[in-house]
C-alpha cells in the first residue's frame, strides 16, 4: 500500500479515467467550506490534503462530505461498490478542479441575471411546488442549489468558448455519414399526439366534456393532466409503433387527425388522446437528413475534442493524491 503523497500520473489513472466523459456537465459536486481551526488552539502542522490539483487542496473530510452528497438517499453499498464509486468520484473531482482552474484563468464568469434565467428554466419543469419538494428531498437549500447551478453553468460556458468552438462539420463529412448509414434514415409511420392522463375516471370524463365543448386541448392538459408533458400541453411529439405503451398504439394509429379519443384505461390511469399529425413511412433524402446528421457528428466531435482537451490539462497539471488516506477512507 502506498504511503505519503504519490504523484498521480496520467498512466496511473488510465483504467478509471475512461469511464468519465461529457456527463461531467450534468454532475453537481458540492464541496464544504474549508475548515479553520480555533485560534485559541496551539499552532500545529497542517494536515496533508487528500487531493491536490495545482494550487487547490481538498481534505479527506471535504472529499467524504462531497461523496456522501453524491449518493442517493438511503443508498446501501457493499465495500467493493463503495470503493469503486469513490474512485470514480475521485476522478470526477480532479477533473472538476482542473476545469474550474481553467475557468478562473480565463476569467469565465456569469451575471446574477444569467443564473436567475437558468433557474427559472429549471423551475418550468416542476409544476406547482414540486421544485421545492425536490430540493427538500435532496436535503439542500435553494441557495446551495443556486450555487451548484452557477458552478455547472460556468463549466458549460468555459467548454463552449474554449473547447466546442473548435468543432465544425463539413459537407463531405455529412455525405460520408449518409452513405455509410443509409438504413438509419428509413423511417416508419409516425404520429404526433397529445395526451391527458388523470387518476380517476370521473375526472377524465370532466376533462373530456370540456374538450368536446371546444376548450383547447393544451389548456385542459395543463389544468388536469398528471403527466410531466402537461407543461407542454400534453404534447408527446412524434413516435412510431412500439415506442409507447401498447394502449397508446392501439388508439392513436387508428384515430383520425384532429379527432378526440374516448377515455382509455391503462396501468397509468385514464387517458384522452388527440392526434395532430401523421407521417407515412418513408426513406429520408440526404437533404431531409442533413440537420440530424450534423447534430450526430457535432455530438461525436464535441466529446472527442473535450476528452483531448481534458487529457492535455491532466498532463500539464500537478496532481497529487495521498493514497494512504484514500485507502483508509474506503475502509469506513
Amino acid at each position: 500500500m502506498a504511503s505519503g503523497l504519490d504523484y498521480l500520473k496520467l498512466t496511473d489513472l488510465h483504467n478509471i479515467m475512461h469511464i468519465y466523459s461529457l456527463r461531467i456537465l450534468s454532475i453537481f459536486l458540492c464541496l464544504l467550506g474549508v475548515l479553520v481551526g480555533c485560534s485559541s488552539e496551539p499552532v500545529v502542522e497542517k494536515a496533508v490534503p487528500l487531493i491536490q490539483v495545482n494550487d487547490q487542496k481538498i481534505s479527506k473530510a471535504e472529499f467524504q462530505a462531497a461523496f456522501e452528497k453524491s449518493l442517493q438517499k438511503d443508498q446501501h453499498l457493499s465495500g467493493i461498490e463503495r470503493e469503486e464509486l469513490q474512485r470514480s468520484f475521485l476522478v470526477q473531482l480532479i477533473d472538476r478542479e482542473l476545469i474550474h482552474g481553467e475557468a478562473r484563468r480565463l476569467s469565465i464568469s456569469l451575471t446574477a441575471a444569467d443564473v436567475e434565467t437558468a433557474l427559472q428554466g429549471y423551475r418550468q419543469d416542476y409544476p406547482g411546488t414540486s421544485f421545492e419538494t425536490m430540493l427538500h428531498e435532496r436535503g439542500v437549500t435553494l441557495q446551495s442549489w443556486r450555487d451548484e447551478l452557477k458552478e455547472s453553468l460556468i463549466m458549460e460556458k468555459l467548454l463552449d468558448q474554449a473547447v466546442f468552438s473548435r468543432v465544425s462539420i463539413s459537407d463531405d463529412e455529412v455525405n460520408a455519414y449518409f452513405k455509410a448509414n443509409r438504413g438509419q434514415f428509413d423511417r416508419p409511420a409516425q404520429v404526433r399526439a397529445r395526451q391527458i392522463v388523470v387518476a380517476e375516471e370521473a375526472e377524465g370524463q370532466e376533462a373530456l366534456d370540456l374538450l368536446r365543448q371546444g376548450q383547447p386541448f393544451a389548456e385542459v392538459a395543463m389544468k388536469y393532466s398528471l403527466s410531466p408533458d402537461s407543461q407542454q400541453g400534453g404534447d408527446l411529439g412524434f413516435f412510431a409503433r412500439g415506442e409507447m405503451p401498447l394502449e397508446f398504439d392501439e388508439i392513436v394509429f387508428d384515430l383520425p387527425v384532429n379527432r378526440l379519443s374516448d377515455l382509455v384505461k391503462s396501468e397509468y390511469g385514464y387517458h384522452i388522446f388527440l392526434v395532430e399529425e401523421k407521417r407515412k413511412a418513408k426513406r429520408l433524402s440526404k437533404k431531409e437528413a442533413t440537420e440530424e446528421i450534423r447534430s450526430v457528428l457535432e455530438s461525436q466531435k464535441k466529446e472527442e475534442v473535450y476528452l483531448r482537451w481534458l487529457q492535455d490539462m491532466r498532463a500539464r497539471a500537478v496532481i497529487a493524491v495521498d493514497w494512504a488516506q484514500f485507502e483508509e477512507n474506503g475502509k469506513k
